[in-house]
């Protein structure tokens, strides 16, 4: 399910479950956690295996969830999500493909986002009567301002990558992401470990995350019957 290389400076962390477009069940999400937080390199690039990037939380595992459960499940994902942004290395999504929900809010996690030509990009969750519960309602508005990412979040559109650069969803759109990675590793390992954290929102957002939670969870008690029959 997540499938890690190590070289000298940079640990490639792929999303390996391409028949589901890389969703991420709770044992997918404690794996990708252990990988980041065990990673020993300067810079981390996070991918996703297949044509998709991450679809996000596997639906077939939310349609089954109590609301405590729910609430669980979206405290688990924003857990791997803080990891991500609080990781001493660099971490970049190479983003090939679709990002969708949960595979956005990883995305946004992470230090920078490099895109694809094929990349896009959507928060669908409000057309299932939902909405990404991993930090995205704290970190969606911080990347792309309030306007855009009520439009993203309230139309659940999906934006190409051109587009998303527009916003500041992502900082380049190339065919090679890893060439990005490559250029940060490139650099001073003493020099990215002291300038990321100043770089870095470090502001305390868990008071949001526990009322974006408990909202989830609502909303999974209340649409299950749909999430089961989509």
């Amino acid at each position: 399910m997540i499938e890690t290389t190590i070289g000298a400076d940079i640990t490639s962390i792929t999303l390996d479950r391409p028949h589901r477009r890389n969703a991420l069940t709770p044992d997918g999400l404690d794996a990708l956690q252990a990988a980041v937080e065990e990673c020993e390199t300067s810079v981390i690039c996070l991918h996703g295996a297949g044509p998709a990037f991450c679809a996000g939380a596997d639906l077939d595992v939310v349609a089954d969830l109590g609301r405590e459960e729910a609430a669980a499940f979206a405290e688990q994902g924003q857990r791997v999500a803080r990891a991500i942004a609080e990781s001493p290395a660099v971490v970049i999504a190479a983003i090939d493909g679709a990002a969708r929900g949960g595979g956005v809010e990883l995305a946004l996690a992470c230090d920078l986002r490099v895109a694809t030509p094929a990349a896009t990009f959507a928060e669908t969750g409000v057309r299932l009567g939902l909405f990404g519960a991993w930090g995205g309602t704290v970190r969606l508005p911080r990347v792309v301002g309030e306007g855009n990412a009520m439009d993203l979040a309230l139309s659940g559109r999906t934006v190409d990558a051109e587009t998303a650069l527009r916003m500041g969803l992502v900082s380049r759109v190339t065919d090679d992401p890893t060439e990005v990675a490559r250029e940060v590793a490139a650099n001073d390992p003493a020099a990215l470990e002291r300038l990321q954290p100043l770089l870095r929102d470090r502001g305390t957002a868990a008071a949001r995350e526990r009322a974006e939670r408990e909202a989830f969870a609502d909303l999974v008690t209340r649409n299950a019957d749909a999430l089961r029959d989509r």
